[in-house]
């Protein structure tokens, strides 16, 4: 028995050594709440996402609009899995930067179900699969690329006065938010990264959107009712076969931009780059923006001015300064159409420059060029040594010749904006029907040959008198 209770004291100060340093880190844990361990993020398999995430935090008031987005592009699972494997660093533009600083056209080219790729191709450009704050930004000026969730980099640098500056676009607010698996940076608009522009581009082209009829497809002569033999060949470089009228757009050509007439599909020159250049000259001469806005932003004519030069044809803009375009009215230009219809009778089908209609005019005296505004033609004739297009108030001086010339397209100012003449009214038609004498009573009617021979034989016979119409 002595044994027994000498060993049960060694046991019970064991013990009571446990229950004091048990005692000792729970008072130790309760006064420092810091050093308890924090609860781990779920994994991809987790079925969810922390209250913390950094995905919760995009529902924050700034950033309602991208968390929209995010869930209209289906990208909520794509985005836990990535939570799961690693932090993430979010760019958010603010609700009112998405509001103010998108095309609508762009935006409704995002949201259209076929265009879904694009949309989370543009969300995932904003996210990085690594935790760069501010404190860990880079330092240099130069920009340093960083893959993104949707395989394209994104570059960020430092400009010369310290600001943060991803892809372009300032960093307005940087760590906005921080959480324990990423982190958020306002900027100051949209990212969008080269394919979906590219991809938005093509949709805009005419040579997409448009629907050309097949090369091969036969075609029926409604005279005879047969099939018509194909063109013969036409060498490269040579003036297309059709008139320029028949390969006009039909109707004004209203945004986006319409069908195009019919063509041979053959594009020998590259029409599109030739307007560009033209329209960028206008742009450096100076004193034609108001023109080049109405070819590129009102009217789509200069996709269709590029597209009649890809088939081989030629043109001859006369271009009104601004100061000619400042003068129209509002009635001139509220009609469906106006602004075309103007443009329309300042283009000539044909490569003039300012030699060769100064030539024109001294050796015929009044030249007669057609316009795509048919049955219009613009009136040229010499006038103080240069050349005067239009009659009366409303002709125009040429202001400017040659300010673009490349053997397909020729550019001349001019410094007043033409409109065809009126067509006179028919006098018979000027006079009211109430101005008209209305025919008198006692006006002779006309008799006819044969009743007048009646009449004779009535008389004959002494019965004229039987017939009213022979009194």
């Amino acid at each position: 028995m002595d044994s027994g209770n000498r060993g049960g004291a060694p046991g019970s100060l064991v013990f009571v050594l446990f229950f004091f340093v048990h005692a000792l880190i729970s008072a130790a844990l309760h006064q420092n709440p810091s050093a308890r361990p924090r609860p781990t993020l779920p994994s991809s398999g987790g079925g969810g996402i922390n209250s913390n995430s950094v995905l919760v935090a995009l529902l924050d008031s700034h950033y309602t609009e991208l968390a929209e987005l995010v869930e209209k592009a289906l990208l909520l699972q794509t985005l836990e899995d990535a939570v799961g494997r690693h932090n993430l660093t979010v760019f958010a533009p603010r609700n009112d930067a998405l509001d103010r600083g998108i095309d609508p056209e762009f935006k409704r080219f995002l949201l259209e179900p076929r265009n879904l790729p694009s949309l989370q191709t543009l969300i995932l450009f904003h996210v990085l699969p690594a935790r760069v704050g501010s404190l860990s930004w880079p330092r240099s000026s130069s920009p340093l690329p960083l893959p993104t969730l949707s395989g394209e980099p994104l570059h960020l640098s430092l400009s010369p006065g310290s600001a943060m500056r991803v892809g372009g676009a300032a960093v307005l607010h940087p760590d906005a938010i921080v959480r324990p698996d990423g982190v958020i940076h306002g900027i100051e608009r949209l990212l969008v990264p080269r394919s979906v522009q590219e991809g938005f581009n093509r949709r805009r082209s005419l040579a997409v959107i448009s629907a050309v009829l097949p090369t091969g497809a036969p075609e029926v002569d409604p005279r005879t009712h047969r099939l018509k033999k194909p063109p013969p060949s036409v060498p490269p470089g040579s003036p297309p076969i059709l008139p320029i009228y028949d390969a006009l757009a039909p109707g004004p050509a209203l945004a986006p931009a319409p069908a195009p007439g019919p063509g041979s599909g053959k594009h020998w020159f590259d029409g599109e780059s030739q307007v560009k250049d033209f329209i960028q000259t206008l742009l450096l001469y100076g004193g034609y923006n108001e023109l080049a806005d109405i070819l590129v932003n009102l009217t789509s004519l200069a996709t269709e001015m590029g597209r009649l030069v890809s088939e081989g044809y030629v043109l001859t803009v006369l271009a009104p300064n601004d100061e000619a375009m400042a003068r129209l009215t509002t009635d001139q230009l509220s009609e469906p159409g106006a602004p075309e219809q103007i443009v329309y009778y300042h283009l000539i089908p044909e490569y003039q420059t300012e030699e060769s209609m100064y030539n024109a005019v001294r050796r015929f005296g009044k030249v007669r060029y057609d316009t795509l505004r048919l049955p219009h033609k613009v009136v040229a004739r010499e006038a103080d040594g240069s050349v005067k297009f239009g009659q009366g108030e409303g002709s125009a001086y040429l202001f400017d010749p040659d300010i673009y010339t490349d053997g397909r397209i020729s550019v001349q100012g001019i410094d007043a904006v033409l409109f065809p003449p009126e067509e006179p009214v028919p006098a018979a038609a000027a006079v009211a029907p109430a101005a008209r004498k209305p025919p008198t009573a006692n006006a002779k009617l006309r008799r006819g040959k044969l009743m007048e021979a009646t009449c004779q034989m009535l008389g004959a016979i002494g019965q004229r008198s039987r017939l009213a119409s022979c009194q």
